[in-house]
């Protein structure tokens, strides 16, 4: 292997790298979104106080 095919090698191990994090964070904060999401609906629910438009 050349010097520039190891380095295109390289780059691209690392562009891999990068997306593969950034998926995981993405993710993450979609899970995160979902779960406040949920726990906010279920306090609202809990409420024993009536609907602000009642």
């Amino acid at each position: 292997m050349t010097k520039q095919e190891e380095r295109r090698a390289q780059e691209r191990a690392e562009i891999t790298s990068r997306i593969a994090s950034f998926k995981a964070t993405q993710e993450k904060f979609q899970r995160e979104r979902e779960e406040y999401f949920l726990t906010t609906m279920e306090n609202a629910r809990k409420k024993d106080q009536p609907a602000f438009w009642s």
